[in-house]
């Protein structure tokens, strides 16, 4: 049986792989295992380049088993460019990458940071169909991931935790897990329908909406707590005024849009972040 469903070949089968890769859903926790790395002043490019590739093999585990078991388990689906053959191949491929980064980190880095780093994989492999059933951790799965991600980059450079990426990392968990739940409630009939168990089709969408815009709205407090008490550098608020205008627009709008804008504004949150505590712009 071919990789692909729908061709046999090299080509087919490359695209089939390649189209699990979902840059908008596994740039940020890339980036996060960057960012972790750039918050622990100096920059070893190897352990760096392990970890970022980790995180990586991890979220691609994540989509090719998500669309393994949507497909071929629940019948969720309507079509799924791998075959069963191709999901077992990138299961087994993106796997032993992580593991062979995993080795890597643990010789280069350090017992410490392999541990805070395997969890990812767990977290990724066992999403579906154990964890997308349970409404908290359907909504926390992947904001733990990316929490996982700075605190795993951080330790791969300093060899240790501080205060400061345990902050980010629970600021990023909080914030997050609100998108999640708006991202989550645009399939709330569908999830219904089958019993999906998310936020929004346990407590109901507006409610729903309400708890995910606090916890984002409590996430934006707690960065200018911190740097009111020196754990971030001042120009931390900036991030808290370009995340909060876009949240204030998406707030409007409905799932599908709010979702869009969310996940996009948090790209600009993490990179106002960044050139707070890369270049501190206010000393």
């Amino acid at each position: 049986m071919p990789v692909s469903r729908r061709e046999s070949g090299v080509v087919p089968a490359v695209r089939a792989l390649a189209s699990q890769v979902h840059p908008v859903f596994m740039l940020p926790p890339v980036s996060c295992s960057l960012f972790g790395g750039v918050l622990a002043g100096a920059f070893d490019p190897s352990a760096g380049a392990l970890h970022a590739t980790a995180v990586f093999a991890a979220v691609y585990t994540a989509h090719v088993k998500d669309g393994y078991v949507d497909f071929y388990v629940r019948d969720e689906d309507d079509d799924h460019p791998l075959s069963e053959r191709g999901c077992r191949a990138a299961l087994a491929g993106s796997t032993a990458l992580f593991f062979a980064c995993l080795v890597g980190l643990w010789a280069v880095a350090g017992v410490g940071t392999a541990l805070l780093t395997l969890p990812t994989w767990l977290i990724a492999y066992h999403h579906a169909p154990q964890l997308d059933t349970n409404p908290v951790t359907a909504t926390t799965g992947y904001p733990l991931g990316i929490a996982l991600a700075i605190l795993g980059g951080y330790h791969a450079q300093a060899g240790t935790l501080t205060a400061v990426p345990i902050a980010f990392a629970a600021v990023f968990l909080v914030l997050l897990s609100g998108v999640k739940v708006i991202d989550d409630a645009q399939d709330f009939d569908y999830d219904r329908s089958i019993r999906k168990r998310t936020v929004a089709v346990t407590v109901g969408p507006e409610r729903a909406r309400t708890a995910a815009y606090a916890l984002m709205a409590t996430a934006l407090l707690l960065v200018v707590a911190l740097a009111a008490l020196a754990v971030f550098p001042p120009s931390s608020v900036a991030a808290v005024a370009g995340f909060g205008a876009v949240a204030g627009i998406a707030r409007r709008a409905d799932p599908e849009i709010a979702t869009m804008l969310l996940v996009r504004g948090s790209y600009v949150f993490l990179a106002l972040l960044l050139v707070a505590v890369w270049f501190r712009p206010l000393g």
